[in-house]
């Protein structure tokens, strides 16, 4: 068994770490002795040389791997804290790299080729910056390239109640960065069996459906913050996060750690009761192993629930969704229906649909669910409907048989535009390499998935019918289940009396009569990532243009020798970016009716308009016309600081020569979530 003891002087490798200044100027004092404060919040097991059969371990690994498509000469990073589960994870990886396991007394002269370990060092706590170089120094002992990240909250600090969420999306942003940087395609997390269990149960009484209750999935890929823009029309990819070790149990990994003569660390914020896992942890820990099988038995079913589900409905999106480029899509109800397809199916499928258009991927469920449930159900299609984040209505001239799904513009939230430069984030590993990723792991999905005949929990869409279709079934025996439920009505009444704490504070910010995100100005030469669908590309003006209506232009305007005296862009001139109203259609319309060889404008759409103006409305109105009124409303326009409109890009409408917007439609997030396992 593992002795506690006190923390062991390691051996520096600061050649090999990448530290941020301060730690890096700390860390040669660090190597002789450690601080009082940092021995008594940070424990440290040793483990003694014990007797494990690794080879059990090693095989079981290099089939998770295979499963996920990743073979040994690939480039994986991986995400370490130092605890058991990510050292077991080192222990394996590196092995199955190297063809060969080894101890931490083996003596290595090169590390490990293609394995970058990643250590993120929150700041939340004093101790931390030392601890990080702590665990570096062992994953460097392990022959193992390792790099340490430090987090930067330029917003604070996250609060207590928020700690481990805030934390754990600090970390997944910084490893993916670091991923993307490194051109490493994969990056492997260390959860595990236990973790899925502990889940289980926190889904379980946030009245979480058979999607959310099959836990976290084998595969799943992370999007960067901004499109890549590298040209490249096939589909690209993003960083793929393999969970390997899901079948393995936490003895499992103990095990691991003693059978490599391996040290971890444990962090003191798990053992505190004040955290949902942690309570779910301890309250796990006293399970009976056969309870806890059954336990696992039921979590397994419901990722085979989810694998079918989500093979039924990529099928159905093929077959009955069109995503048009203005950023909207038109689902053929009355296809849909006539499949007969059961309210599991359904769920999955409109919640698929609905995150796809407004790039929020929040799970759908409870009222929301209903209302979606019903409308679809209510055939054929006759109302609107605002929910999750979008805009359902029937689709013009469909009789309700379709519906368009557009982005809802109706939020409290001001509308975003994140400005970035086209060199800042490009995809630099081998889209060829991804794609025999993917394939390779549909391959093995398509051979493990279970076939329809024999998934279960086919109609349990409710959480409480998962518990009851499975003591039905004699997956859990009765007290197992009511150990189950005991637990779910404890946290969630822990989690209720928390929420009610929290009083919900009214917004400080006040919003833009026009809607615009505050100090979102734009300019000339900048490209802007609007709501994370829609990239525009503010181009400057060339000195010739090629574009034969830019010349027709030109020759209207010369006539009467006003070329471009009366451009609205100034040279140094911002605009606003934010969604298109109705005011905006009205002005194009009449704008359209203006006739561009009066030397004088013969209405009060007014002295501020040019020629090129009302030709460039001419144009973009026949494309404006064809979009539907609430796919408009979503459509990205900009505008002076005064409101005064001066481009639609999506239609190719500006007000003057000089003001060159493209827009391109390239949500964050492809349709269905990208490439994922539940395997």
């Amino acid at each position: 068994m593992a002795a506690r003891g006190l923390l062991k002087s390691f051996r520096g490798h600061a050649d090999a770490i990448v530290l941020p200044k301060a730690a890096a100027m700390a860390a040669p004092s660090f190597w002789g002795k450690l601080s009082c404060a940092r021995r008594s919040r940070f424990i440290c097991f040793h483990s003694q040389p014990a007797e494990v059969d690794m080879s059990v371990y090693r095989d079981k690994f290099a089939q998770r791997m295979a499963m996920a498509g990743i073979k040994p000469h690939h480039r994986v990073a991986v995400g370490v804290s130092g605890g058991p589960d990510s050292v077991a994870l080192c222990v394996l990886t590196a092995g199955w790299k190297s063809g060969s396991f080894f101890t931490a007394t083996s003596a290595r002269s090169n590390f490990v080729d293609g394995v970058l370990a990643i250590v993120v060092d929150h700041g939340l706590r004093k101790e931390s910056a030392e601890e990080a170089i702590l665990v570096s120094g062992r994953i460097l002992d392990m022959g193992i390239k390792c790099e340490v990240a430090q987090c930067e909250w330029l917003e604070g600090k996250p609060k207590v109640g928020h700690l481990q969420e805030a934390a754990r999306n600090k970390r997944y942003e910084i490893l993916q960065k670091i991923c993307l940087r490194e051109n490493i395609s994969v990056l492997l997390i260390a959860h595990h069996a236990d973790d899925q269990a502990e889940l289980f149960i926190l889904r379980l009484s946030r009245n979480s459906g058979v999607f959310g209750l099959a836990g976290m999935a084998f595969v799943a890929e992370m999007f960067p913050e901004y499109p890549n823009l590298n040209g490249e029309e096939s589909e690209t990819h993003g960083v793929f996060l393999v969970r390997p070790l899901l079948e393995f149990s936490k003895e499992d990994l103990y095990n691991i750690c003693r059978g490599g003569c391996q040290e971890w660390v444990e962090d003191p914020t798990n053992r505190s009761p004040l955290f949902a896992r942690n309570r779910i942890r301890f309250s796990l820990n006293k399970f009976s192993s056969s309870a806890m099988a059954e336990l696992r038995e039921v979590i397994l079913i419901c990722r085979e629930m989810r694998m079918h589900v989500e093979k039924k409905c990529h099928m159905l999106l093929h077959q009955t969704v069109t995503i048009m480029p203005y950023g909207y899509a038109v689902v053929d109800v009355e296809h849909l229906l006539s499949m007969e397809i059961k309210d599991i199916y359904l769920a999955r499928f409109i919640a698929i649909v609905l995150q796809f258009i407004s790039q929020k991927h929040r799970p759908v469920r409870g009222k929301a669910l209903k209302l979606l449930f019903s409308y679809f159900r209510s055939y054929p299609c006759k109302t609107c409907l605002t929910v999750a984040g979008c805009y359902l209505c029937p689709a013009p001239e469909s009789k309700g048989t379709k519906v368009l799904v557009c982005c809802s513009v109706d939020s409290p939230l001001p509308p975003t535009l994140k400005l970035f430069h086209p060199h800042s984030y490009r995809m630099h590993f081998s889209m060829v390499e991804s794609e025999q990723i993917v394939s390779e792991s549909n391959a093995h999905l398509d051979r493990h998935s279970p076939r329809a005949s024999n998934v279960r929990f086919v109609n349990a869409v409710l959480p409480t019918s998962v518990l009851e279709e499975s003591k039905k079934l004699g997956i859990i025996s009765l007290s197992t289940y009511q150990i189950i439920v005991s637990l779910k009505r404890e946290e969630s009444e822990n989690f209720k009396s928390k929420a009610e704490s929290i009083s919900d504070e009214a917004s400080k910010d006040v919003m833009d009569p026009y809607g615009l995100a505050p100090n979102g100005s734009f300019y000339p030469g900048q490209i802007g990532y609007f709501m994370n669908r829609v990239v525009l590309h503010w181009m400057l003006p060339k000195a010739e243009s090629t574009d034969p209506f830019r010349k027709d232009v030109d020759s209207v305007s010369s006539k009467s020798s006003d070329s471009c005296n009366s451009c609205t862009c100034e040279d140094h001139m911002a605009a606003r970016v934010r969604h298109m109203i109705d005011a905006d259609w009205i002005y194009v319309f009449d704008l359209a009716k203006e006739d561009a060889t009066d030397s004088e404008p013969r209405s009060e759409i007014d002295k501020r308009t040019n020629k090129y103006a009302v030709l460039s409305a001419r144009r973009a109105l026949p494309s404006l016309k064809s979009i539907p009124a609430p796919a408009r409303r979503a459509m990205p326009v900009l505008v002076n600081t005064e409101g005064v409109l001066l481009s639609i890009p999506g239609v190719g409408f500006s007000c003057c020569p000089c003001l060159m917007v493209t827009e391109v439609f390239k949500p964050r997030v492809p349709l269905g979530g990208g490439h994922s396992s539940f395997l």
